[in-house]
């Protein structure tokens, strides 16, 4: 399953992310993976939650991302949920081609299906401008 956080710079998104994962370390019976771009936030989680900054991987591109995520989780088969913040920033696409993430999501979706894992991503843009094949896992 796939769930996005969608909402303009400044709204919310990072604060309600890092308070899913915290909260999902209690119910959760796999390992907890939170991905960011930088350590700004590493502080925040709980201890149990493994904190990675893939900025330090140069895992820019959605091909490149993916093959990160695919890296990870067959390093890790007891992963149950992924939290990504600043998406958009990890795979440096610039706004206007939001078009071309479709394929990553419905690659990302299988993913998910197959490996029994759950993504929660922040998106840093308002959900009526995003494309309903992305915009469909919103919550």
């Amino acid at each position: 399953m796939i769930q996005m956080i969608f909402g303009k710079r400044g709204s919310g998104k990072t604060k309600r992310i890092i308070d899913m994962a915290n909260d999902a370390i209690k119910e959760q019976k796999g390992d907890v993976l939170f991905i960011d771009d930088d350590n700004r936030y590493m502080f925040d989680l709980r201890h149990e939650i493994r904190f990675v900054n893939a900025g330090e991987y140069g895992a820019s591109g959605t091909d490149k991302f993916m093959g990160f995520i695919i890296g990870v989780l067959a390093s890790n088969f007891d992963i149950s949920v992924v939290f990504i913040d600043a998406f958009l920033r990890l795979v440096k696409i610039p706004k206007p081609d939001i078009h071309q993430l479709i394929p990553f999501f419905e690659e990302l979706e299988n993913l998910s299906t197959r490996c029994k894992v759950d993504f929660v991503i922040s998106f840093s843009e308002d959900a009526s401008l995003v494309p309903e094949p992305i915009r469909k896992f919103a919550i």
